[in-house]
């Protein structure tokens, strides 16, 4: 009967975004073709799709950055790529759901800045599934989102990673906890920043907030986009600072480049 049921409301759903996409035709807000069903996500089903493509295999054990040397990818235990080897970054893993295409890009875009905030449960979906992947991070004590600087925070009237963490949190069953982490010097205006200016822009940019407590806490980490690593390593060092026994860290996607000779990062 419990399947009969589902299968009916599986159904019904079906046959109503049939019919609402039909009576209520809206264009996708990615490829502008209309949208083939209704959903409260405006994207149609085929950009969806390509925005679910996975990071190519095997990624570094700590960062998750692509291995393309064979030797290293192949030796006993956890591979490391060379930045990790080095001690480079501070948080004890990062994981990202998929690489940062220009799709993937317009659709953060769009909840980041167009105020389309339902992408964030959908992107929180697939978070739940890497997280899943990875015991790790469902080891966590508390979610917290990477904040923004009250000024930004102001001018956008909410934070996109809050808007992914806290779903994430609610389906993983672990505490959300915003306020543990605070920015305290905003981001500079320059859209664009090079390697080093990231670097530079976030370094003692975060600390916890005085009514914190964060000792011996184990940290899950969520923000939209794994650029070069600095918001995330800086981030950790503030939670670290404050005593925090280990940080994970996952992002929707993770920005593609031409590092490692093979236009992965």
């Amino acid at each position: 009967m419990s399947r009969f049921l589902n299968s009916l409301g599986s159904q019904l759903h079906a046959g109503w975004e049939a019919l609402s996409s039909a009576v209520f035709p809206a264009p996708c807000r990615i490829c502008e073709r209309m949208l083939d069903s209704a959903s409260r996500v405006p994207l149609c089903h085929a950009c969806l799709a390509a925005i679910e493509q996975p990071l190519p295999e095997p990624v570094c054990s700590r960062c998750g950055r692509g291995i393309v040397s064979t030797a290293v990818a192949e030796t006993a235990g956890a591979p490391l790529c060379r930045m990790c080897r080095l001690g480079f970054y501070d948080f004890d893993l990062a994981r990202s759901f998929g690489p940062y295409t220009p799709l993937t890009a317009r659709a953060i875009l769009l909840l980041k800045y167009n105020e389309v905030t339902p992408l964030g449960a959908w992107f929180a979906d697939r978070l739940v599934r890497l997280a899943r992947k990875n015991p790790e991070a469902l080891s966590a004590d508390v979610v917290v989102p990477v904040p923004l600087h009250p000024i930004r925070l102001r001018e956008r009237g909410y934070n996109q990673a809050e808007l992914i963490a806290r779903p994430l949190a609610r389906s993983l069953g672990i505490p959300f906890r915003s306020y543990l982490l605070v920015r305290t010097r905003p981001r500079p205006n320059k859209i664009r920043l090079t390697r080093r200016e990231r670097w530079e822009t976030v370094r003692g940019a975060y600390a916890t907030s005085q009514a914190a407590r964060v000792d011996n806490l184990r940290v899950l980490l969520i923000d939209d986009v794994f650029t070069s690593g600095a918001t995330l390593d800086a981030c950790s060092r503030a939670l670290r600072g404050a005593g925090a026994a280990y940080v994970a860290a996952l992002t929707v996607a993770r920005a593609l480049t031409s590092f490692d000779g093979a236009g992965r990062i």
